[in-house]
């Protein structure tokens, strides 16, 4: 450990960053952006306040569009306010495989949710890109990712277009469609499933996939010029982290340097590229030994499911890194083990930390009765060996031990389409 130790140093890597800290650098930047100063982080306002909107017998129909795929469903809500789904197809998202106008765009959403036509007089969708929330829940496209071609539809008001050429198609009246991006839907999704006999004093969604992001109800508040509501925080965007050597490698190659700054440090699109610059930089430096030196150097294109099905067997042969323990020496490995498990271990702090920032800035969770609800979502989150297990104990000694904030973390499946639903729903 002290051979790590001191190569982590050496490269200003902060192997144990103090969470309480980071987290208040990060609220420091949200409450700037509720002014519009200028901060890091968008604090995109979403006019979308969570009530007791009661749900039984209604429906819903839901798009969840994001990456390269594309879902629609209709959610039911029975008479116990329980959601049914039915009706659900995937299929692509417009734009992906070529360029598409705006009459083309628009005229593929609308042949994709063909199969719900008429089934309900609202929408939820869910559209996870850059966009304005407007005041009667429409979203103005900012702009797009993800590989999407569609420049003519940058501006355009989503969900005003779509419901223009639904219209165009004979379909009954829409009563309103509302836009939310996956963190939104996350929130929501806790609210609906809150069990029967809890009371949570408020809610934060939390994303941490591919890229991370986080969303949490802000309440009323003269000095930002607001009314209660859902605020997207576009976390990852924060630049007030320490970057160690390999950071900043891998940021000035990386397509959009200097942007996005935390969500390089502990999203899972970054954590494997950062490895393999950690582990072929000490490979260079001759942490190991001559053999696995040599094979470290070799490796490319290294990505987080490699990186955890090390974590997890760290000699299985079959797995690129397993393959270099095997046939390296014990002290390889576990070297290699000590400086991926320290790349978990600043994810987990940093998480936490975005976590704690959403906590402090809604004010909620001090009675043990009424805690905060973290509905979490996110391969990442979920999936890298003992990631979730640490967030939940830096949560327990900073929030909880030290500053009397409770807090649980839930999840529930289908979450983004449930969310998605109620968005729908909200008024």
């Amino acid at each position: 450990m002290e051979k790590v130790n001191y190569f982590m140093s050496k490269h200003n890597f902060t192997m144990h960053s103090d969470v309480l800290t980071l987290a208040k650098a990060i609220q420091a930047d949200m409450q700037k952006g509720l002014r519009k100063e200028g901060a890091d982080q968008d604090m995109i306002r979403t006019f979308c306040n969570p009530g007791n909107e009661p749900l039984a017998g209604k429906s819903v129909i839901v798009i969840d569009a994001g990456g390269t795929n594309f879902r629609s469903c209709l959610v039911t809500f029975n008479q116990d306010g329980k959601p049914e789904i039915s009706d659900m197809e995937k299929t692509k998202m417009p734009g992906v495989d070529k360029e598409l106008t705006k009459e083309q765009f628009f005229n593929q959403f609308a042949d994709n949710i063909e199969h719900l036509k008429n089934k309900a007089d609202r929408i939820g969708f869910c559209f996870s890109y850059p966009m304005e929330i407007l005041e009667n829940g429409d979203g103005k496209l900012i702009g797009f990712t993800k590989e999407v071609k569609a420049p003519e539809v940058v501006g355009c008001e989503i969900g005003k277009c779509l419901v223009e050429e639904l219209n165009r198609r004979g379909w009954n009246p829409i009563k309103r469609i509302t836009l939310c991006n996956d963190t939104v839907a996350a929130l929501l999704a806790g609210v609906a499933t809150a069990p029967k006999g809890t009371d949570y004093s408020s809610y934060v969604g939390f994303i941490l996939g591919t890229g991370m992001n986080a969303a949490y109800i802000q309440p009323d508040c003269d000095v930002f010029n607001i009314k209660k509501q859902i605020i997207v925080c576009e976390s990852g965007r924060f630049k007030g982290v320490l970057q160690s050597d390999f950071d900043k490698e891998y940021d000035a190659g990386s397509a959009n340097p200097g942007t996005a700054l935390l969500e390089k440090t502990c999203s899972g699109g970054y954590l494997g590229p950062v490895a393999q610059i950690v582990l072929q930089t000490a490979a260079k430096e001759k942490l190991f030994s001559s053999k696995t030196n040599e094979a470290l150097l070799k490796i490319s294109n290294l990505q987080l499911i490699q990186f955890n099905e090390f974590l997890d067997q760290p000699y299985n042969a079959e797995n690129v890194l397993g393959k270099i323990a095997v046939e390296g020496t014990d002290e390889d490995a576990q070297m290699i083990y000590e400086l991926l498990d320290a790349l978990v271990e600043r994810s987990a702090r940093h998480a936490a930390a975005i976590l704690t920032a959403c906590a402090l800035q809604c004010g909620e969770g001090k009675l043990a009765v009424k805690p905060i609800n973290f509905f979490c979502d996110g391969s990442t989150f979920f999936k890298t060996t003992m990631l979730k297990e640490r967030v939940h104990g830096y949560l327990d000694e900073v929030l909880t031990r030290n500053l009397g904030i409770y807090w649980k973390i839930s999840t529930c499946d289908n979450d983004i389409t449930l969310g998605a639903a109620i968005s729908g729903l909200i008024d």
